[in-house]
């Protein structure tokens, strides 16, 4: 009679221990998601800088993409156990080439001539046009007066990067430079929307490996149909755009998108979101101290008025957990 009265407290402590050490690992998992999504996503515009200075500009995120989809693909079907339908290949595809080809693709023809830091902070519109595009397409969801707010604050911003010839001693960003970046977020934009609505594979990684696979496979085709084929001299690639090549995969694609898939189960949409606030900070900083990208006045007020208006979004209430969730953009690294 006596033993279980004995043995229930330490039976319970056990089990108070067991949860306690969990609850522990959780939080520095969840801490560790966080750092990587925030530092390794806004990291990533440097590493497309460094990348191509000898890589052609095209076949950079052809590679990169194409060989993650090839990689990913075959282990994440075996995993799974799913075989993709026709409509899951072609929401893949759809959303591959708005993703890859023509988001991913605007952003390394864009740092030809923008600043990787200034290219992040343009990026960071996809918000606004989340927000817009969902509110234009059939029964889409209103925006709030703050957010419609916001979304002036924002392109405010945007018209200030490429305003006035000078202001503040500082001249204005490359016009074709931003206008391919603008092209870029609002294509990332509608792939996220579309993908959101139309039929994917219940594996979020493996319509990932899906995008990769359409995305890498045209921007090889389009690299090649530029001339970007004769400008690609393995030789001639040096030490520093390879070691870019291999950051962007292992960990742009790799460690990042995995820790977006986990805050994405573990926190809240609103607090994942804020890696588009905080990327362009990263991504300013890590261009100045690495690549000798200079911040000037009018990016600095560029820079505070279009996060100012990130946050706002981002942050803005929800009449429901679903249009909450319509906010936040899918993987926005570059």
């Amino acid at each position: 009679m006596s033993s279980p009265i004995i043995g229930q407290p330490s039976s319970k402590s056990a089990l108070a221990g067991v949860s306690a050490e969990a609850g522990k690992r959780d939080a520095v998992l969840l801490v560790a998601a966080f750092a990587a999504v925030y530092v390794i996503w806004g990291s990533t515009y440097l590493a497309i800088a460094v990348g191509i200075e000898s890589f052609p500009t095209l076949l950079l995120p052809a590679a990169r993409h194409l060989f993650a989809g090839l990689v990913l693909y075959p282990i994440l079907r075996w995993k799974t156990g799913i075989q993709p339908t026709r409509g899951q290949w072609r929401t893949a595809i759809i959303t591959g080439l708005l993703l890859l080809l023509i988001g991913n693709g605007g952003v390394c023809l864009s740092e030809q001539t923008v600043p990787s830091g200034v290219a992040a902070l343009l990026v960071a519109l996809v918000s606004f046009w989340m927000v817009l595009l969902d509110w234009l397409r059939p029964g889409g969801l209103r925006p709030a007066p703050r957010v419609v707010a916001s979304l002036v604050l924002g392109f405010g911003g945007l018209i200030l990067l490429v305003g006035p010839a000078h202001l503040g001693g500082s001249e204005r960003v490359n016009p074709t430079g931003a206008g391919i970046l603008v092209v870029g977020s609002f294509a990332w934009a509608w792939g996220s929307i579309y993908s959101k609505h139309h039929d994917l594979p219940s594996s979020p990684m493996l319509g990932v490996a899906m995008q990769s696979l359409a995305g890498g496979s045209a921007l090889w085709i389009v690299g090649l149909l530029a001339g970007e084929g004769r400008q690609l001299h393995l030789g001639a690639i040096t030490a520093r755009s390879w070691i870019a090549l291999a950051y962007l995969l292992v960990f742009g694609t790799g460690i990042g998108f995995t820790a977006y898939v986990y805050l994405l189960k573990k926190s809240t949409a609103a607090r994942v979101g804020t890696y588009a606030f905080v990327n362009p900070v990263v991504a300013l900083f890590l261009g100045w101290l690495g690549n000798g990208e200079t911040i000037t006045l009018r990016t600095a007020l560029a820079a505070a008025v279009i996060l100012t208006a990130v946050l706002l979004v981002i942050t803005a209430p929800h009449k429901n957990p679903v249009e909450a969730a319509e906010v936040l953009p899918t993987p926005g690294e570059a």
